[in-house]
Parts: C-alpha cells; sequence; structure tokens
C-alpha cells in the first residue's frame, strides 16, 4: 500500500490558494441549518498496486463525476451524501474499469479559517470489484453570494476489505437552498432607574477617652499610649526589625585534641537551640576560639571543627535551617584573656554565639 503523493500535494494547497481570492460572501452563521447540493468533477488516482495488478484490471488513473446533497447542521458542521461515477479504464488494454461509487461524509469547516474544511466519511465502490472504503480529506469552498459558490478537494480512500490507499481531486459548484435566517436586532438596554437623592446625614458626637483618634465604639485597645501610633482599631502599631540581642558564651570544654562536645556540656547548646526555635526568624554566627598552646595553623582548624559540631547539633538535633547558621573558626586571633597562664587558657578556649533576632518595637507618632 503507497500513498498518492498528488493526494498530499493538493491538501496542502488548498488552504494557500484561499489567500489570494475575493473574500466570502456568506459567513459562518449563514450556513446554520441549510441544504446544499453540488455538482462536481474528480481526477480519481487508484493505489500503484492497482495499476500493476489483474485483479483489478490494471486499473489506470482517469476522470468522473458526481453529485451530492447535503446539510449544515451547525456553523462548522455538516453531514452530506455522495453519488460518483467513476469513468476508469485499464491501463493495458483500454478496457472499461468503471464503477459507482455512494456514500456518506461528515464536514467540519475549521472556526479560524472558515472557508477551509476537513472532511471525513464512508464508501462503497464497485469499480472491478466490490469493497468498502472509508475517506478522510480537506477541501476549500469560496462563496460568490448568499446561494452559488466553487469548491476544491482532496480525499485519500483507505480499503476496508482490501488494502489499499486511493485518491481523489474533485472541483465543483455548490448551491445553498433557500435564505439565513434573519438576525434579530439585539434588544436595548433599559433605561437606567433615577438616582435615589442623596441623604445628608447630620454628624453624631462620639467620645475618644484616650485620644488616639479612634472613637471608644470602634477602639478595642483602650488607654493607649499618647506617643503611639494606632491602627483603624486603636491599637498600637509595632514595626519588627532584626537586631543583635547580644553575644552568649557557650560554656563548652572539649576532650583533649577533640571536637566531640561531651553530653555533661551540652546545657548551654541545647538552650541556645530551644531558642532559635522560639524564634524562627533568628540567626546565629557561631565562633570557635582556641588557647594559646601548640601551633597555631592547627589551633585554627580545631576551633573550626568545634564550630562546626556546635552548628551541626542545632541543625541535627533542633531542625534549625542551615541558612540561619553561620560557623567558623578563630584559633588564637582573638583571645579574651592575654598570657599563657592557665586562666587565661582557660578563658580563651570558647565558643561564642551572636544571636540576631527580630524585636518588636512601637511606631510612634
Amino acid at each position: 500500500m503507497k500513498l498518492n503523493k498528488t493526494f498530499f500535494a493538493v491538501a496542502v494547497a488548498l488552504p494557500m490558494f484561499s489567500a489570494p481570492l475575493v473574500a466570502n460572501t456568506v459567513s459562518a452563521a449563514d450556513l446554520n441549518e441549510r441544504v446544499f447540493g453540488s455538482l462536481f468533477a474528480e481526477y480519481y488516482m487508484p493505489d500503484r498496486d492497482k495499476t500493476r495488478s489483474a485483479a483489478w484490471n490494471y486499473m489506470e488513473k482517469d476522470a468522473g463525476y458526481g453529485i451530492e446533497l447535503g446539510y449544515y447542521l451547525t456553523e462548522n458542521w455538516a453531514l452530506r451524501a455522495e453519488f460518483a461515477k467513476l469513468d476508469l479504464q485499464s491501463k493495458l488494454n483500454g478496457s472499461d474499469a468503471d464503477g459507482n461509487r455512494i456514500g456518506i461524509d461528515a464536514l467540519y469547516h475549521l472556526p479560524q479559517m472558515k472557508p477551509v474544511y476537513l472532511v471525513g466519511g464512508l464508501k462503497r465502490m464497485d469499480a472491478v470489484q466490490n469493497n468498502t472504503a472509508f475517506n478522510i480529506g480537506i477541501g476549500y469552498k469560496h462563496f460568490f453570494n448568499q446561494n452559488f459558490g466553487l469548491f476544491a478537494e482532496a480525499n485519500r480512500y483507505q480499503g476496508i476489505d482490501d488494502s489499499y490507499a486511493d485518491a481523489g481531486i474533485k472541483l465543483g459548484m455548490t448551491f445553498l437552498f433557500g435564505s439565513a435566517a434573519a438576525k434579530a436586532a439585539p434588544t436595548p438596554a433599559p433605561a437606567p432607574a433615577p438616582a435615589p437623592a442623596p441623604v445628608v446625614a447630620k454628624p453624631v458626637a462620639v467620645a475618644d477617652t484616650d485620644a488616639d483618634g479612634v472613637p471608644d465604639n470602634a477602639d478595642r485597645c483602650a488607654d493607649t499610649p499618647a506617643t503611639h501610633k494606632v491602627d483603624s482599631s486603636g491599637c498600637t502599631v509595632y514595626e519588627e526589625t532584626m537586631a543583635s540581642v547580644g553575644d552568649i558564651d557557650i560554656e563548652v570544654r572539649f576532650p583533649f585534641d577533640s571536637a566531640a562536645v561531651p553530653a555533661s556540656q551540652r546545657v548551654d547548646v541545647e538552650n541556645l537551640g530551644a531558642f532559635m526555635q522560639r524564634f524562627p526568624e533568628s540567626t546565629v554566627l557561631i565562633e570557635g576560639h582556641a588557647s594559646n598552646i601548640g601551633n597555631p595553623a592547627y589551633n585554627m582548624k580545631l576551633s573550626e571543627r568545634r564550630a562546626a559540631t556546635i552548628a551541626d547539633i542545632l541543625k541535627n538535633d533542633f531542625n534549625i535551617a542551615q541558612s540561619r547558621i553561620t560557623a567558623i573558626g578563630y584559633g588564637v586571633t582573638r583571645p579574651r584573656v592575654e598570657g599563657s597562664s592557665r586562666e587565661a587558657h582557660a578563658a580563651n578556649q570558647r565558643i561564642e554565639a551572636k544571636v540576631t533576632a527580630k524585636i518588636k518595637q512601637p511606631v510612634l507618632r
């Protein structure tokens, strides 16, 4: 089974032919619920396998003609019945290979391209052999007045009883019976009712006990300070800002050369985690510091690991988001107490937490 190249060429070209033509004088609405009849001539192209088969008498391409009768169901959909005479001959010896074709089609006019329509249907043909086929195609219909028009249409006929793919190109004229239904004039909109005369209410004095500008009958916050700005309910308007709430020393004593936090040293860390859970917009900077014993570069790495350990506890045990935590190690670069005494080493080996939280303050007048 092979597709006919001529069919596809015509199917693609039909919408293009519409561009230079004069616009249709029949609108889509004019087609609704009207009967139409058509006469057409057809160039019929049997499948290549038919032209080479004795079973089909070596059927050759040739002409045909026919008649159609249809009805527009809506602006877009139509049904039609067709009778066609296929005047075909044998390619081998010129003998008759003609026959008749009858069938029914459904037509769908594309909403955005009203002259162009798609067609599909079922056909019964008796050319050489009795067989049934379904067809699909595309067409273009142009009306010159309210009743008369011309059309072109290309179809592919796919055999059901036998596997073949014929094609046909129709050119014809069509006639719309009757006339389009008269369009009802739009009902005029009723005149607007006259606007009622405005009623001027007399002002009624209302008490404002706390002198905040909101009367007592609408004031939900009595005795608001005179210096506070209030909302429409008489309540203080607050503004929230992110500000440092101070440095927090976390007393954690790590084992020698270790960044693991012993269970006995977790109290301050847990208090910090609980604070950050309570204030979900707070952030923290974890600073690790070391005493000036040993190699400074090693102490820097050790202080970074210890700060990271505190950060991990906040993330893993208290579900504090990583974006709210910054961990950094300073090694021995920021001693709290200068010197090499035991007291200085104890004071400098520390973890500091710098917490920033949202502060709510009243807006003043």
